[in-house]
């Protein structure tokens, strides 16, 4: 049996009695850092044997890992802080156990995520949680477009050292569009910060943040109500595309024919 059991995200009276009661029962706890995962255990006097399971050991661990579950030992996974796998290794070990007729149970409990679309007071559905938001530019620039195409609230994990460059980005697409930026959340520092992201904007520049944080950006206009000609422009603008390359890609987000977009440029 293996159990994924969801665990605080900053205060530590978050763990469930479950959750508790089912780390008794595990012959041992998969955790991402064991340094981190034992300042919860130590705190109610869970004496079980953690073992470091993260993304750089992942698939070397795997193989021993199945075969104690299919000697019937009890194992349990869980991250840093929050729900496994979101955003947290673990999705190939869930996934093979399914394959392989391995039971596996979710304990349920806190979830950053979660907690962060309740607290920005936009509607909560739809919603879209994308993760890490990527450092490449490119990409960057890529999941904002997205994150602007969806008709609904979109959330993302930032750095504090990226807020600033990921905000501009979306001040300079809809300068109106609602922003929310959560922090310390549970923790006795919370903090919600809630603009327009061009106020957002001139809020960072003044108020720096450390730590990591979430940020939640509520629906609006879906850029995609922009005409040809705008939608050419805004890819030239942001993306330094040359007139070809930006009516290649608008074509495709458009879904319509490029030789219909170069006669609307009149190019040949």
């Amino acid at each position: 049996m293996l159990y994924i059991i969801s665990t605080p995200i900053g205060n530590l009276k978050d763990i469930s009695f479950r959750a508790i009661e089912i780390f008794q029962s595990c012959d041992y706890i998969l955790c991402e850092d064991t340094r981190t995962s034992r300042v919860l255990f130590d705190r109610y006097q869970i004496k079980k044997k953690l073992v470091s399971f993260h993304k750089f050991n992942e698939k070397q661990k795997l193989a021993s890992i199945l075969k104690d579950l299919k000697e019937g030992k009890t194992l349990g996974l869980i991250s840093d802080a929050g729900t496994p796998l979101i955003s947290d290794p673990g999705e190939n070990l869930i996934k093979t156990c399914f394959d392989k007729n391995i039971e596996v149970e979710a304990i349920p409990g806190p979830c950053s995520v979660i907690q962060a679309l309740v607290l920005s007071g936009f509607d909560a559905h739809p919603f879209e949680f994308l993760g890490f938001l990527p450092k490449k530019p490119s990409e960057l620039n890529f999941i904002i477009k997205k994150m602007f195409f969806f008709d609904g609230v979109s959330i993302a994990f930032e750095s504090a050292k990226r807020i600033i460059k990921t905000v501009e980005k979306i001040a300079l697409l809809d300068p109106k569009r609602e922003i929310c930026i959560l922090k310390e959340m549970t923790k006795k520092f919370e903090k919600r910060i809630a603009h327009s992201a061009a106020d957002m904007l001139k809020f960072l520049k003044t108020h720096p943040l450390k730590g990591e944080l979430v940020l939640v950006l509520n629906k609006g206009e879906i850029i995609d109500d922009l005409s040809i000609e705008e939608s050419v422009k805004l890819l030239q603008s942001m993306y330094g595309l040359s007139l070809k390359e930006a009516i290649t890609a608008s074509a495709k987000i458009k879904n319509i024919s490029k030789k219909k977009v170069y006669k609307i440029f009149k190019i040949k």
